[in-house]
């Protein structure tokens, strides 16, 4: 079954999520028609290889005229007017840039992968799972409350009616007394008064209609207020909490299609009121009294409708999709001036008679000014269309949405450029995107304003990890949308928040999270042995600016290019769980020490800002384990031979300098083959044979380049046996390994750690 059937199978509220995926640059239908092919292409590939993306660009496009044929075949008109539209569409978006639509269909099917994650996750965990009942139980209460208002309205229309028929009917009876008692016979004074007696039981009938009336509405828009209260304070705070916590690679965020729902119904209830309020009014203008009970309360219960109307309708304009560059859409929030981003806002008091009336005006910094802001803050201009009128059309679930696609920043720098002097560095700088505009109807004008989270504005893409950690600390402490000077004392962070946070940095671009042991050791380079504690507390500095270690780098900055490592070169092995990854060296060696020889595992350099990987094996030297470590492979080592191959072809010297592969099994005793064969470039038996039809051919041998350490582990022994030195022994070593190794051979052994590495070609 395909990834885009498991999806179908989904609840409604899971499908919302995979509704907001989808847009005009890359729609729905064509990952409809085109599911299988789309998921059988290596997409993650292409979004960092142009030509790769340029070739599944130009089979898209040949996918597409295939689907047309069949179109054609089957006689439907329409559907190949829709595929032919979204081919031009796509040509027209990504013709010039193929590498940006790799980018895109990656996102969507990572995300759909999420969602799907999630949904089992829930099914999973729904016997059982307190916290989910409660929030199914408030929701059906919820539910309940709004149904219960939209049911008040309809009683109350009902009573109007009535009332409506009993005025008709007092002021016929009226009026044909008046008429009667003009004639010239006139009435019988028995008759007259039978007459005076029916008026007069319809006047207190009507009279007691209206008070019903009154205080039905009242009592409305109470139990009106009490749910859209409900609704502002808790649900829609609960929904933006969701959403920040989405955007730093939390769970997805619940669909707004419920919400919006619920909105919708009690503004359409508030409207009904409001008309139900003018019939009151049309007939006191007929007939009034004094005391008249419309008289008396028609203003209040105006009033408070059209405030309750006005404050549902401005709670109601939110921004459905944060600022996102399309080439990042993982980072969320960081924008690049000159670089194109994305945002998309929604009003979830959905009436038709808005449709194409909200005309949405974008504002960047709009509530900054000199006051609020510390010295240096930078001031930038918004450039690309900044307003768009909201329609049902923008979006795939008829919502009333605007989306901004093509905004950017550029900063002011004639204005007075940054200095030194301020106490926040450019990715601590915090920026707002507001949104402006206007719903007008007769008698009632409500100015509408929303804003989006916090940005922080980058001018190189070097700035990224260190723009996302603001993002990340800002997201993961605090729900306050217009907190810009955040960064002037930010506050510390449990190791409990940042441990999820850390976790989430890896499942939200993988398959797989950090278990409990890889965020232990992460613990202990935060907060040393204390790690375990969940209150302990980790400051921004510590997290994100301080070199962490004595080495030159912060602890985020190795966790962002260790990421950087994994999505570019790892991630087949990391989401099948064969890199240990995070492990302290006295874990390794408790997990070592008592398996076969040659059993070896794999961790990520502490050393390397860049991201770097090394394997650890242990080796049985007179009944002695002795653990060895190679010299950890980066991203250039890494581009020019895949890790599985490294793994399989890795040489140390043996005697009379004879190459053996000293890996032998993944911890704790899988089969080095069976680990990572189905990642190798090409099975053994097909290799030889190429070899053999190249060398009929060409005369060549086929080279490969591997991985030898010159020096067999063996011959160097531990530490406690070699040290102090002799000079001899010295010599003995600088002999073998050359005088330029010898320090690092040195190192090396009192690590200990065989950090020699050379890359050569040998014959197969």
């Amino acid at each position: 079954m395909t990834q885009w059937s498991e999806l179908q199978q989904l609840d409604t509220k899971c499908l919302e999520q995979v509704h907001q995926l989808y847009d005009d640059n890359f729609p729905m239908e064509i990952r409809q028609y085109l599911a299988q092919w789309l998921e059988s292409q290596d997409w993650e590939h292409a979004a960092s290889n142009v030509s790769m993306a340029t070739i599944l660009f130009v089979n898209l496009l040949s996918q597409l005229d295939d689907q047309y044929s069949r179109f054609a075949l089957e006689g439907n008109f329409l559907l190949q007017h829709n595929i032919r539209k979204s081919k031009r569409n796509l040509q027209d978006n990504f013709q010039e840039d193929p590498l940006q639509m790799a980018m895109v269909v990656t996102s969507c099917l990572k995300e759909e992968r999420k969602i799907l994650s999630y949904a089992q996750t829930c099914d999973q965990n729904q016997v059982g799972n307190t916290q989910t009942t409660v929030m199914l139980d408030k929701q059906k209460e919820l539910d309940l409350k709004v149904k219960d208002v939209k049911n008040r309205v309809v009683e109350v229309e009902q009573h109007i009616k009535l009332l409506e028929d009993v005025q008709d009917e007092y002021d016929f009876k009226y009026k044909t007394l008046q008429s009667r008692e003009h004639e010239p016979n006139g009435l019988a004074q028995n008759e007259q008064k039978q007459e005076q007696m029916v008026i007069h039981h319809l006047f207190m009938t009507m009279d007691l209609k209206r008070k019903e009336v009154v205080q039905k509405i009242a009592e409305l828009l109470h139990v009106t207020e009490q749910t859209q209260s409900a609704l502002i304070k808790e649900e829609l705070v609960e929904w933006k909490r969701r959403q920040q916590i989405a955007c730093i690679g939390g769970p997805p965020n619940a669909c707004l299609d419920q919400l919006q729902s619920w909105f919708t119904t009690v503004a359409e209830s508030l409207q009904q009121v409001r008309q139900q309020l003018k019939k009151l009014e049309e007939l006191e203008q007929k007939f009034t009294y004094d005391p008249d009970p419309i008289t008396h309360h028609k203003g209040t219960l105006q009033d408070q409708t059209h405030s309750l109307f006005r404050l549902l309708v401005q709670s109601s304009f939110v921004v459905e999709r944060q600022p996102c560059m399309p080439t990042h859409p993982q980072k969320p929030m960081v924008l690049k001036t000159g670089v194109q981003f994305t945002v998309k806002l929604r009003l979830l008091v959905k009436l038709q008679e808005l449709n194409y009336q909200l005309k949405v005006k974008a504002l960047f910094d709009k509530d900054v000014n000199e006051k609020n802001t510390v010295k240096g803050f930078r001031k930038f201009n918004l450039l690309g269309t900044n307003t768009k009128v909201m329609n049902m059309e923008e979006s795939t679930n008829g919502s009333l949405a605007a989306e901004f696609r093509h905004l950017q920043l550029k900063e002011q720098k004639n204005a007075g450029s940054r200095t030194n002097e301020g106490p926040l560095i450019v990715t601590e700088e915090l920026h707002s995107v507001s949104f402006e505009t206007q719903l007008c109807q007769p008698g009632l004008v409500i100015d509408l304003e929303t804003t989006s989270l916090p940005v922080v504005v980058i001018s190189n893409v070097s700035q990224l990890p260190s723009g996302w950690a603001s993002i990340l600390w800002y997201n993961m402490l605090t729900s306050e949308p217009k907190a810009l000077s955040f960064f002037l004392n930010p506050p510390a962070a449990r190791w409990s928040q940042l441990s999820e946070v850390l976790s989430w940095q890896f499942s939200s671009v993988t398959k797989r999270g950090l278990n409990a042991d890889q965020l232990n050791m992460l613990g202990e380079k935060l907060l040393g042995p204390n790690a375990n504690s969940d209150d302990g507390l980790i400051p921004w500095t510590r997290f994100c600016k301080e070199n962490i270690n004595e080495k030159n780098f912060p602890f985020w900055l190795w966790i962002d290019g260790i990421l950087e490592l994994i999505k570019k070169h790892l991630l087949p092995l990391w989401n099948d769980g064969c890199i240990m990854g995070f492990i302290s060296k006295e874990r390794e060696r408790g997990l070592l020490k008592d398996q076969t020889a040659g059993t070896f595992l794999l961790r990520f350099s502490e050393s390397s800002k860049e991201g770097a990987i090394t394997f650890t094996w242990v080796e049985g030297v007179q009944t002695e384990p002795h653990f060895h470590a190679v010299e950890p492979y980066t991203k250039k080592e890494l581009s020019a031979v895949t890790f599985p191959d490294i793994i399989r072809n890795y040489k140390v010297m043996a005697a009379e300098n004879i190459p053996e592969n000293p890996l032998r099994f993944l911890y704790p005793d899988i089969p080095k083959d069976m680990a990572f064969g189905k990642y190798y470039s090409r099975p053994k038996e097909a290799q030889e044979s190429m070899d053999i039809d190249d060398n009929k051919g060409t005369g060549y041998i086929k080279t490969e380049l591997i991985s030898v350490s010159e020096v067999h582990p063996s011959r160097l022994q531990a530490p406690e046996n070699l040290l102090p030195m002799s000079p001899e022994d010295y010599a003995e070593v600088a002999r073998m390994v050359g005088p330029a190794e010898i320090d690092s051979v040195l190192y090396a052994m009192e690590v200990p750690n065989c950090s020699e590495m050379s890359t050569a070609g040998y014959a197969n």
